[in-house]
């Protein structure tokens, strides 16, 4: 933020217009007193940051009114929280205090402007301020969730302005965003919000994508138009005969989405056969249930286009975890594509956009309690364990955002939902701590399986206990949900704890019978004798039994010369230490990394550059869009912008990220994969093979064919200067006569 104390006239004029706009949008702010109570909170905004701008230049009040705005038009929130989003940023950035804040509003506002305050101060190296955070803005869930709705409405507007961050500061905020918010807008139903904060992610990560798949969907648009008028017509016949009062309307898939598809079925954009969506609201009636109705409609739909059976979804009979409810299905269309149909009521379709605060509207108060309801209790039990740090709250945090989920059974026929990939272990702690803490086994549908077992959505689970049984440290291996994570390493912990005290008991008995008391001198014999670090594994060991101590009266008498070989011991390894860091500090030349300039990854090693390496989890090769994470060594770890540990490290580890570029590389050789498939012939592999030697005159690392009735499918590595190179390298493989596909292999690994 830029401080200028003048604003011109044409600026208060805009700032009051734009309020003026505020004021009419919140559709809830009709009395005197909510209007009232608005206007008082944008007076105190605008004096409290009357002389600060934004980065753009522009007042820095037009950004809470923006954030106000997005909190009533878009989320569908009240007078109190539009006051609220209007000074959320007051306390952190000017002189306003939560006092002032108290005195001239309640405790209620002031507790949701606290929620929203940043944390500023220095916190544990090893922790990031990011997940920290995240991590205080979460914990006022627990009182008012309006707080993280705001945040919300905070970030999706930051991510509409952040063309005037510099390049570094725009990668960071939208790597944070498409890690955390976006699935957090998910969770709570925010799906406009979501697919945008996506989209915007993308924007700015791979910009070149982005409007590629932008442009594409645009010049559709004309004949995508048509597709649903033609699509539509026999449909709005059917439901009209019937009475049924309803809106159809079509809508292309998100820029974000289809890149999604595009990398998961790994087809081009032509071949993203779902890129058309027909969405239709109906007015329920009163007489009859609306599920009955979606049903209905279905069946009308149904007479004109045959279904695709695998491809129905009941949001009505379990509805999504955010409370989303609706029918899907997927239709053959009069063109011969498929076509995605969305059936909804109108409570179902407001739900369905403005997620939590609709969801909240219609719930009522005796309503049973939803699976929202569940999934924010599960969020507070994560809070509330004062175990966990900052960083694996985070993990366990996006785990617990999952967007695939699974129905489970329990023996008498209730439904449990838990993430799609979870073990019975999961569901046993997810019953009840004490059932995990036992568990030996499980039935799977009357099969006695291991707690290991990775379950199925529509599985019916009784987990085996044993009062004999305890966790293991192996169990943290095919656990996924944080409960259960959080359950088993505090029976670990109770566990070494208890074993630490007896060892201690053990040790203390032992020395005591030879006239000894366990002093510093005689720990640390025992600690270099027995090879442990401290004093801690010493005693657990001896717990556990591992360490037996019938020679300690050996062990503890003095050897002068055994003191003398330790001592040089300790001096050779520190000198060595010393020295390796010296040469490293040597090798990086330039000193300490400008964080916030673009870091050159150049082939000339004369030139002047830090060093670098490439991360083993993508591989990225000389032409891929790639960033850099400065490590605990001071070397820059490169990775591909795309790949899930560099974004999850943008968010996480945001000030230690940095943007770089590929200068040309044509000396220096990486590793890259390719796949490729086609109609088996004889020479066909020598021909593959003389085409690499030619265009890149490389060598092969591996090469596996697979041939089977006469498909041969077939996976190389092979060594490549850059992306330029691979890519005339691919479009000369497609050309051999019965290849059918040939593309780079993503091996990404979490």
């Amino acid at each position: 933020m830029v401080n200028k104390s003048i604003f011109t006239k044409a600026e208060k004029e805009l700032i009051e217009e734009r309020f003026k706009d505020l004021l009419n949008s919140c559709r809830k702010c009709r009395i005197k007193a909510d209007r009232e109570l608005v206007t008082k909170a944008f007076t105190i905004a605008k004096e409290a940051h009357k002389s600060m701008r934004r980065k753009s230049g522009e007042p820095y009040i037009l950004h809470p009114i923006a954030v106000a705005k997005i909190v009533t038009v878009e989320i569908g929130l009240g007078p109190r929280s539009v006051a609220c989003a209007l000074l959320h940023d007051a306390v952190e950035d000017t002189d306003l205090t939560l006092e002032d804040i108290k005195y001239n509003f309640n405790d209620k506002i002031a507790s949701v402007i606290d929620g929203l305050t940043k944390i500023s101060g220095i916190f544990d190296k090893k922790s990031s301020l990011q997940a920290e955070n995240f991590r205080k803005m979460l914990l006022t869930l627990s009182d008012d969730v309006r707080v993280i709705l705001i945040k919300l409405g905070d970030r999706l507007h930051n991510m509409r302005t952040l063309d005037s961050m510099p390049p570094n500061k725009r990668v960071k905020i939208a790597g944070e965003t498409v890690y955390l918010y976006a699935p957090l807008a998910h969770r709570l139903g925010l799906y406009a919000i979501k697919t945008e904060m996506e989209d915007l992610s993308l924007k700015y990560r791979h910009p070149k994508i982005y409007y590629d798949i932008a442009t594409k969907i645009k010049d559709n648009e004309k004949r995508r138009v048509v597709e649903i008028n033609r699509f539509a017509l026999p449909i709005i016949d059917q439901l009209e005969k019937n009475n049924i009062k309803f809106n159809i309307n079509g809508r292309p898939k998100s820029i974000a989405s289809v890149w999604n598809k595009m990398n998961k079925k790994n087809v081009p954009f032509e071949e993203v056969y779902d890129l058309l969506a027909v969405r239709i609201i109906f007015e329920p009636s009163e007489a009859v249930p609306e599920k009955a109705q979606c049903w209905t409609i279905y069946s009308h739909i149904t007479e004109n286009y045959m279904p695709k059976p695998d491809r129905i979804r009941d949001w009505l009979s379990t509805p999504k975890t955010n409370g989303y409810e609706a029918l899907h299905l997927t239709v053959m269309g009069p063109n011969g594509k498929w076509v995605e149909v969305q059936i909804r009521s109108k409570r179902m379709d407001e739900i369905a956009e403005r997620g939590f605060a609709a969801h909240w509207k219609y719930k009522g108060d005796n309503s049973q309690e939803g699976e929202l309801d569940k999934w924010l209790k599960k969020l507070r039990e994560m809070l509330e364990d004062p175990e966990s740090n900052a960083l694996e709250f985070l993990d366990d945090f996006k785990m617990n955002l999952f967007a695939s989920e699974i129905m489970i059974f329990t023996p008498k026929g209730h439904i449990k939902t838990l993430p799609a990939g979870v073990s019975a272990l999961d569901f046993a702690y997810d019953i009840h701590t004490e059932i995990g803490n036992h568990a030996i086994g499980a039935k799977i549908n009357y099969k006695l399986v291991p707690i290991s077992h990775t379950l199925q959505s529509g599985d019916q689970v009784e987990i085996l206990t044993s009062d004999k049984q305890h966790p293991d440290r192996n169990w943290l291996d095919y656990v996924k949900t944080a409960k259960a994570k959080s359950s088993i390493k505090s029976c670990l912990k109770a566990e070494t704890k208890a074993r630490i005290i007896k060892g201690e008991k053990v040790l203390k008995k032992k020395l005591k019978e030879i006239n000894l008391f366990p002093d510093s001198t005689i720990i640390r014999k025992l600690l270099s004798v027995y090879e442990v670090l401290n004093n801690d594994e010493l005693y657990s060991k001896i717990g556990m039994g591992l360490i037996k101590l019938e020679n300690v009266e050996t062990i503890i008498k003095p050897k002068s010369k055994n003191k003398l070989v330790k001592y040089w011991k300790l001096q050779f390894g520190k000198s060595s230490k010393t020295k390796k860091k010296t040469e490293k500090q040597k090798k990086s030349g330039t000193g300490k990394l400008d964080l916030n300039s673009t870091y050159i990854l150049r082939e000339n090693i004369d030139e002047p550059s830090q060093p670098y390496e490439i991360a083993k989890c993508c591989n990225p090769i000389p032409g891929d869009d790639v960033i850099g994470y400065n490590s605990h060594d001071d070397e820059i770890i490169i990775h591909k912008a795309n790949c899930p540990n560099a974004i999850k490290l943008m968010s996480s580890k945001g000030n230690l990220v940095v943007s770089a570029r590929w200068t040309t590389y044509k000396l220096l050789s990486f590793l890259a994969s390719i796949n490729i498939v086609g109609i088996d012939r004889i020479g066909m592999i020598n021909e593959i093979t003389g085409i690499i030697y030619k265009d890149l005159r490389s060598n092969i690392r591996t090469l596996n064919v697979e041939v089977n009735d006469g498909i041969f499918k077939g996976t190389l590595d092979l060594y490549v200067h850059n992306t330029k190179d691979l890519n005339t390298l691919l479009f000369n493989l497609s050309k051999i006569k019965g290849v059918e596909s040939v593309h780079r292999m993503e091996t990404i690994e979490e």
